[in-house]
C-alpha cells in the first residue's frame, strides 16, 4: 500500500516518474512552481475546510501535477510531501535559491530601508535568490530586501542542531506549522536538522523509520547526551542533555523543555511508551 504522504499517485493520475510502479489513468510530468508567500498550507484535500497537513515555506519548489478550481496538487521538492496547495500562492517562475534564513524570521523591506513598512515576515530555511547589496541588506529577487546577517549561503550549515532547535523555545504549537510563529514535533525536529544541513522526513513516523535507517539505535536505559531523539508514536522530541528534553507539543502548547523522567510518564498515558531512542552516527 502506498503511502498518500508521500506518493504523488491517485486513482486517475500520478507523476511519470512512478509509471510501472502504481496504477493510474495518466501520468504526467511534474512543473515546477515556487512559493511566492511566507508560507502556506498544504492540505490533503483541495478545501480550505480540509485538515492541514504541513506548511510549504517562501521559496519553496512545489512541483505540480495538476491544477483545478484554484488548487494545484503535487509535491514538495525538499521533502516529498503530497499534497493540495491554494495555486495562488504559486509563483510560475522558479529562481535558484542562493541563500536561506537563517534567523528565527525576518522582514522583507520595498527598500534597504528599516524605516519602510515590510511586505511580509519569512521564516528559518525559507530560500530566497541574493541579488544586490545596499549597506546591511541584500536584495531578495523579486520581492524585496532583507537584511543580510538574516541570511547564509545556501550550502552553510549549523554546527549543532540542539541549538537552532532550542532557539524555538517557547513557540506555541501548531499542528503542521513549521515556522517560529507556530510549529509541532516533527517540524521543530526536521527545521533543525535542515538548518545543519540534514536531511529528515516531515511526519515523526516518517522521521523515526528513516533517519533509524542512518542513525545509531540505544537501549532507553544508557544514559543520553545532547543531540539524542527521543520517538513516541506520533510525537518526537530532542534531548538537551542527559536529562531535559525539547520538544513542541500539545500539553504545553508551546516548545518546552523538561525532565525527560516527567514527559515519558506523562506521554506514556496517551500515546505509549518510548519507541525508539536514536543517536546521530559521527
Amino acid at each position: 500500500m502506498t503511502d498518500r504522504r508521500t506518493t504523488p499517485a491517485r486513482a486517475d493520475l500520478a507523476a511519470s516518474f512512478l509509471e510501472g510502479q502504481v496504477k493510474a489513468d495518466r501520468f504526467v510530468d511534474p512543473v515546477d512552481k515556487q512559493i511566492a508567500r511566507s508560507a502556506i498550507w498544504l492540505r490533503a484535500k483541495p478545501s480550505d475546510d480540509a485538515p492541514v497537513d504541513t506548511q510549504l515555506l517562501f521559496g519553496e519548489v512545489f512541483a505540480v501535477l495538476e491544477e483545478k478550481d484554484g488548487w494545484a496538487w503535487g509535491f514538495a521538492r525538499n521533502d516529498g510531501y503530497v499534497g493540495y496547495v491554494r495555486s495562488e500562492a504559486l509563483s510560475d517562475e522558479v529562481l535558484l535559491a542562493t541563500h536561506r534564513v537563517s534567523a528565527l524570521r525576518t522582514y522583507v523591506f520595498p527598500e534597504p530601508d528599516l524605516k519602510c513598512e515590510p511586505s511580509q515576515l519569512i521564516s528559518l530555511n525559507a530560500r530566497v535568490s541574493a541579488g544586490r547589496r545596499d549597506g546591511r541588506y541584500v536584495e531578495v529577487i523579486g520581492t524585496g530586501w532583507v537584511p543580510d546577517a538574516h541570511i547564509t549561503p545556501i550550502n552553510a550549515s549549523e554546527p549543532d542542531f540542539v541549538a537552532v532547535a532550542e532557539r524555538f523555545l517557547g513557540t506555541p504549537y501548531l499542528w503542521g506549522g513549521k515556522t517560529s510563529l507556530g510549529l509541532d514535533c516533527s517540524a521543530l525536529v526536521q527545521l533543525a536538522l535542515e538548518a545543519a544541513g540534514i536531511p529528515a522526513p516531515r511526519d515523526t513516523d516518517l522521521q523515526e523509520v528513516e533517519l533509524g535507517g542512518r542513525w545509531r539505535h540505544l537501549e532507553f536505559d544508557m544514559p543520553k547526551r545532547r543531540g539524542d531523539l527521543v520517538f513516541w508514536k506520533g510525537h518526537v522530541g530532542i534531548m538537551l542533555d542527559g536529562e531535559l528534553l525539547l520538544h513542541a507539543n500539545a500539553h504545553h502548547m508551546a516548545t518546552a523543555m523538561e525532565p525527560v523522567t516527567e514527559a515519558i510518564e506523562r506521554i506514556e498515558a496517551s500515546a505509549g511508551p518510548v519507541t525508539s531512542l536514536f543517536r546521530r552516527a559521527r
